[in-house]
Parts: structure tokens; C-alpha cells; sequence
């Protein structure tokens, strides 16, 4: 599954959150493409969840970028 909490993100170095969110969009691309066939999703709620998680790791970094430059 694509959950991952900020616990874990803070954990996980820079190189490994960027590598997890080329996955992540990869995962997105390929259940988008299942919902365009006309096929029905296996969990609804994926989708959500995938973008939300894109979402956390991006903000997770833009933090980290900020803190930096101070």
C-alpha cells in the first residue's frame, strides 16, 4: 500500500523520499489508465490516498529546503 505517515517520511533521507515519490506517481499513472479502460478500481480509496501521500513527502521536502536556506 502507498500509506506512508510522516514518521516515516521524517525518517527516510532525501534521495529515498524522491525515489518513493517517482514510484508513487507511477502507481497513480497506472490506476488513472485502469479508470480510463473502463475498469473498475480494487480500492476505491487508493487514489486518494496515493495523492495525499505525494502530497505529504512534497511538503516534507519543501520544509526541508526552507530550513536551509535560513
Amino acid at each position: 500500500m502507498a500509506i506512508l505517515k510522516m514518521t516515516k517520511i521524517k525518517i527516510m533521507g532525501a534521495k529515498d523520499l524522491e525515489t518513493k515519490k517517482k514510484e508513487l506517481k507511477l502507481e497513480l499513472s497506472k490506476e488513472r489508465g485502469k479508470l480510463k479502460v473502463g475498469g473498475m478500481p480494487e480500492n476505491p480509496g487508493k487514489l486518494k490516498e496515493i495523492k495525499r501521500t505525494i502530497a505529504r513527502i512534497n511538503t516534507f521536502l519543501n520544509q526541508k529546503k526552507e530550513v536551509k536556506k535560513d
